[in-house]
């Protein structure tokens, strides 16, 4: 077995894999850019070697800096992780050449399925569904035309070396053929230095599902179940779980023993993944393999009770397989929600900068009465006070849960969530707890086109609509009780002008343009039982009882509602208003005012003061760096026409004039680093 591996990669991965690496008594070595100097995965490390400037293609993705990191520490293997050169055939070869044992399958493999022309030709000999196409590359789009016509449209567009969304189209009918065949080829051509193309038939409310592999090097390969991976937005996995909630045990050994024969095939050694779209009639078609470990491994690790990067480590040292395809269990159900910096409510735009607040749900793990792991687990590359630089991808963490069955899981997927507590950036969290309470997703009735087909305008907060709106401002009521009796207890108050704690509050809810809501509200039996403090709150025609030992001051509020448990954050002074709370659960947020009944009538007659015209400036939607500032002081420009570009998370944002107008000035320079909402331009 290695004493000592370096992890080629950043973030919540490298953080994985350290610590499985000292579960095993393995010392580990990390790799670190000018941005991640204080990264949690170089402080987790046993070593770390710098090796290059923020950028990736300046550090991470430069393999003469990793081979000689590797040689400078004595590592004698690389756990690549995912993305960067986990999946480069090239790295994987040099390693070998150079006696480091690379923690992943061969070389010979990674080609093998690196291409997916060839890959998709391999999967057709070794006998895997294959959807109908044409798998040469093409010769232009004329040509292009004529397959999609002979192989019945709708039909995909896709890039041979492509991956993560790039280089992909759906084409209806021969004019998208046509132009889909263009873009494609030039988004490949830049993204991935080749532009072949491929087509083939679009399977219709098609699902995303994956059967995970694993091979050593004495021939054996198993598959570890699947898992369902079709919540996706713009062909990037937001929710995964397994198992699926939608194929049958034939399908899912039909495509497992399938997986396997592809894996053998290419004599696959280490973890894999065999990816397959799956038709509404559980009809199934090969569509890649990932020749690495995924995102999303860890719901198979808690439905199996196998560590994944354990077993890769083991088959790359040249032991055997512990297990075999009948020791392989399924035991309750796993979700995986991945928790980005980005903003929803901006159409998703990243969001970067220092992580205020970084309390993850606790972690826990504990046996049932089946003796079946269940609990929650976060994996993560960051920490509170820590920064998220704007070169690299959007995930801050992973939150996985494991539940006895689908509706447990859902369940404990919802408090983990009500319970992340991140400041500074903005999160996908609400996002993600209004996908959890969709129904389509409760009944498991939903496709690879869930999230376009429901929120293809954008996500706005009323798509989070809460099943008891009341709750919020009874839990708002609780709060502020608490406040006030602790209030009450200060010493040396003013005779006369003592803090009263009171029972009867009106509860206003802050809403846009001063359109505010009224809530009468009751609070009593205030009763104190060691740190448990309970109280009775009727809002209007309905009660609640509300107990909790949360501390006052603190985000994450746990408690009981009518016998049932809660996560909720409230907050005091963070809002537009610094005398409102701010309380959030299930995704829906509201900022209150809890006031006397003379306070509220006060309150009702304060003028609304109209937020300021910012239609005379371009403002950065996003933190990010200026790349392009494309306009003149003094130029005409027409609605639509490009004005900025921006930069961020590897994604490139142009920004369009929402309207004809002059330029008057240009605020911010070419290579700023802007900050969200700050000036870029001003017109006349």
């Amino acid at each position: 077995m290695f004493t000592k591996i370096l992890i080629a990669n950043r973030g919540e991965i490298a953080c994985r894999v350290i610590a499985t690496a000292k579960k095993m008594g393995i010392a580990t070595v990390a790799v670190y850019s000018d941005a991640d100097k204080e990264a949690r995965h170089v402080k987790l490390a046993d070593e770390a070697v710098h090796i290059g400037a923020a950028p990736s293609r300046e550090s991470y993705l430069l393999a003469d800096k990793i081979i000689a990191a590797c040689k400078q520490t004595g590592a004698q293997a690389v756990h690549p992780g995912y993305g960067f050169l986990s999946e480069n055939e090239a790295f994987a070869k040099r390693c070998e050449d150079e006696g480091i044992a690379f923690i992943g399958p061969k070389a010979h493999s990674i080609a093998a399925m690196g291409d997916k022309i060839a890959s998709k030709k391999l999967a057709n000999e070794a006998k895997v569904n294959t959807i109908p196409g044409y798998n040469d590359a093409i010769s232009g789009p004329e040509q292009a035309v004529e397959i999609a016509k002979g192989i019945g449209y709708p039909v995909m567009i896709k890039a041979s070396a492509g991956g993560g969304g790039k280089g992909l189209r759906v084409a209806f009918n021969d004019k998208e053929a046509f132009e889909g065949f263009a873009s494609c080829q030039n988004e490949a051509r830049n993204s991935f230095g080749d532009d072949r193309i491929f087509i083939e038939k679009f399977v219709q409310e098609p699902r995303h599902i994956e059967i995970q592999v694993l091979g050593d090097s004495h021939g054996n390969v198993i598959y570890l179940n699947e898992r369902e991976c079709s919540i996706q937005r713009r062909h990037q996995k937001v929710i995964e779980e397994a198992p699926s909630p939608f194929i049958s045990d034939a399908t899912r050994k039909a495509m497992g023993e399938q997986a396997v024969q592809l894996a053998k095939a290419v004599k696959y050694q280490s973890a894999g993944t065999v990816e397959f779209v799956v038709g509404k009639d559980q009809d199934f078609y090969f569509l890649e393999m990932n020749t690495r470990l995924q995102v999303e491994h860890p719901v198979t690790e808690c439905i199996t009770g196998l560590d994944l990067v354990e077993l890769m480590i083991r088959v790359a040292a040249g032991e055997k397989l512990p297990l075999t395809q009948a020791d392989v269990k399924r035991d309750g159900w796993a979700i995986e929600c991945r928790i980005n910096a980005e903003d929803p409510f901006r159409n998703f735009l990243p969001s970067t900068g220092r992580l205020v607040r970084f309390q993850p749900p606790e972690e826990s793990m504990f046996q049932s009465d089946t003796s079946k792991k269940l609990g929650v687990r976060v994996d993560t590359g960051v920490y509170e006070g820590g920064e998220i630089p704007m070169y690299y991808d959007s995930m801050i963490a992973k939150l996985i849960v494991h539940g006895s069955d689908r509706d447990d899981a859902i369940t404990k997927m919802r408090a983990a969530l009500n319970g992340f507590v991140i400041r500074g950036i903005s999160s996908n969290i609400p996002f993600q707890a209004a996908l959890l309470a969709h129904p389509k997703f409760v009944t498991g009735d939903f496709n690879t086109g869930f999230i376009a087909e429901n929120y293809g305008k954008g996500f706005a907060a009323e798509d989070v609509p809460h099943s008891d709106p009341l709750f919020l401002v009874a839990l708002a009521a609780y709060m502020n009780r608490r406040y006030r009796a602790r209030a009450s207890g200060i010493s040396g108050q003013l005779a006369g002008h003592e803090v009263k704690v009171g029972e009867e509050f009106v509860v206003v809810t802050l809403g846009a343009e001063g359109k505010n809501q009224h809530h009468d509200v009751v609070v009593t039996d205030f009763e104190m039982e060691g740190k448990l403090r309970s109280s009775a709150v009727a809002v209007g025609d309905k009660s609640y009882q509300i107990s909790s030992t949360a501390t006052l001051g603190q985000i994450r509020v746990q408690g009981q509602c009518n016998g049932m448990g809660f996560t909720a954050q409230v907050e005091r002074g963070v809002g537009k208003n610094p005398l409102a709370l701010r309380i959030a659960h299930n995704g829906t947020q509201i900022e209150a005012l809890v006031l006397s009944q003379l306070g509220a009538r006060l309150h009702q007659l304060m003028p609304f003061k109209a937020p300021p015209d910012l239609s005379r400036f371009l403002l950065s939607p996003m933190p990010g760096l200026l790349v392009d500032v494309a306009v003149q002081p003094g130029q005409k420009v027409q609605a639509g026409e490009k004005l900025a570009v921006i930069e961020a998370m590897k994604m490139e944002n142009i920004l369009f004039a929402a309207q004809d107008g002059v330029v008057g000035k240009v605020v911010a320079g070419k290579g700023e680093s802007l900050a969200v909402d700050q000036v870029i331009l001003e017109f006349q």
